[in-house]
């Protein structure tokens, strides 16, 4: 077998074993990343020489008989995680040569286990996208290929794309992510691969430059449900630095994979049947049903009924908390500095924020600072504020009848560069499926369960009670049993 090949769990029974060192593992994928990354963009900053030397020092450890429980294990980094030493640009020019002298909460807990970091993973600037179109630093290519049309240039789904494509192209055995109102899922979903956004406050966002700080949520990256538990149960825990962070205990996420889901009731939101939504995510839903049917769990039909208003819920919520927090990035403490002779205070903050933020983080701005503005904060944030808490509502009485949702993860498998390009309000109804999960707080997991007519993936998306990731692991591991997906993209290590 290639070392590219590995699963996670694969690649730590191998290492267990001495049938592959770490320095091979990490040679391997340093190979996959310099022959693969001038295609398909899915990293900004590559860092071969500090992942070998990390992974030699993981030998050394294995040797002694300090193995981590990552040990060894090549990751990609979303853009979005502040590493000690290493540039995080957030996908922005505004960042371009920032260079963190801290490392955040979760990276640490990574390198703790003993993982290495291959580099820093592409994604939507700020993480504002669902495409990785909106990168200062260009469009992540998704590894797979329409079968009619193998020259279209596919998207791998935002804002996570780098990351997605990275775990995909067999460039790294995991990555991290972060969710706020599908990046992690939707990605997953565009690249046949498995994500989770865990409940909010399961992951410390201390050191992930923030976009909506109630709806962002750090999770991760990999080729299998398995895979993906072992990740978080390392980038998991509460941190004293971040003050959303829940004083919850880590349980063991991967031995929840190998729980029946025999008596389980799996709930169906009547409100997720969309007008227009396409046959084959129809059906897929339906086999994912009968699968879990046939694996003795129960099918409850269940009603979400402000499901309609997520969507223009999320984008006045996320917006506002955006021009909140990039408020910071006005080029006098740090990052890019546009500034004219002679120009003043304020021709500095507009010259900086001009040049520094693209389009799709200016459009959000506006909206957020128009959305908080007096006169129409009343009007548009605090009615939205409300229409969470009902929301949030609907999935608690949800959970006296089900003990956890399936539905599809994305309305359509992933589309090409330009076919949304010029339709923002197109392109926000990709999270049609994920926001509620955010906006609720909820863990959500998507899996590749199919392949449309054009032989793209297809995902299914299971949601769960807060701090319940367990039963949506032991879910999840289920449908990908029955599912049993083997296809692999066309772009991809060893191909």
């Amino acid at each position: 077998m290639h070392p590219t090949d590995f699963t996670l769990a694969g690649a730590l029974a191998a290492l267990n074993e001495g049938a592959i060192s770490a320095e091979e593992l990490t040679r391997a994928h340093v190979a996959a990343v310099e022959a693969l990354n001038p295609k398909l963009n899915a990293f900004i900053t590559t860092t071969s020489e500090k992942a070998l030397d990390a992974a030699r020092a993981s030998d050394a450890r294995r040797a002694r008989g300090d193995a981590g429980p990552l040990e060894g294990i090549p990751l990609a980094i979303k853009d979005l995680f502040c590493t000690e030493g290493v540039r995080t640009t957030a996908g922005s020019k505004i960042l371009g040569n920032f260079i963190p002298p801290y490392e955040s909460t979760v990276t640490a807990q990574l390198k703790r286990d003993g993982a290495v970091f291959l580099g820093k993973a592409n994604l939507d600037e700020f993480a504002m996208g669902s495409s990785n179109l909106t990168s200062a630093y260009r469009g992540v290519l998704n590894p797979w290929q329409r079968k009619d049309d193998p020259a279209a240039r596919l998207v791998p789904g935002g804002s996570s794309g780098g990351s997605a494509a990275a775990v995909a192209a067999r460039m790294a055995l995991g990555a991290t992510g972060t969710d706020t109102g599908g990046s992690i899922r939707q990605p997953a979903a565009f690249c046949g691969i498995t994500g989770i956004k865990p409940t909010y406050g399961r992951c410390s966002r201390f050191g992930i430059v923030a976009f909506a700080s109630s709806l962002d949520q750090a999770g991760p990256f990999a080729r299998t449900v398995e895979d993906c538990a072992i990740l978080l149960r390392s980038m998991a825990g509460h941190d004293p630095k971040d003050s959303t962070s829940a004083a919850q205990p880590v349980p063991d996420f991967a031995a929840a994979c190998a729980r029946s889901v025999k008596g389980m009731r799996i709930g169906v939101p009547r409100e997720y049947r969309l007008d227009g939504m396409p046959a084959e995510i129809e059906k897929l839903w339906r086999q994912g049903l009968d699968w879990l049917r046939d694996a003795g769990a129960e099918i409850v039909d269940i009603s979400l009924p402000h499901t309609k208003y997520a969507l223009p819920t999320y984008y006045i919520v996320a917006p506002a908390e955006a021009s909140s927090n990039l408020a910071r990035y006005d080029g006098v403490r740090f990052g890019l500095r546009v500034a004219e002779k002679d120009s003043d205070l304020r021709d500095l903050y507009e010259s900086t924020r001009a040049e520094g933020f693209g389009a799709e983080v200016r459009r959000r701005i506006m909206i957020g600072t128009y959305v908080l503005s007096a006169g129409y904060y009343d009007a548009y944030y605090l009615k939205a504020q409300k229409i969470r808490a009902l929301i949030a509502s609907d999935f608690d009485a949800a959970w006296g009848k089900v003990d956890a949702i399936v539905t599809p993860a994305t309305p359509s498998a992933a589309f090409a560069e330009g076919e949304n390009a010029d339709d923002p309000v197109k392109m926000y109804l990709n999270d049609v499926f994920t926001v509620t999960a955010n906006l609720a707080g909820l863990p959500g997991l998507a899996l590749p369960t199919g392949l449309d007519h054009q032989g793209l993936p297809l995902g299914l998306q299971v949601i769960g009670r807060a701090f319940d990731e367990e039963t949506v692991f032991a879910v999840g591991a289920a449908l990908e049993r029955a599912a049993d997906f083997k296809a692999v993209p066309a772009m991809r290590a060893g191909a």
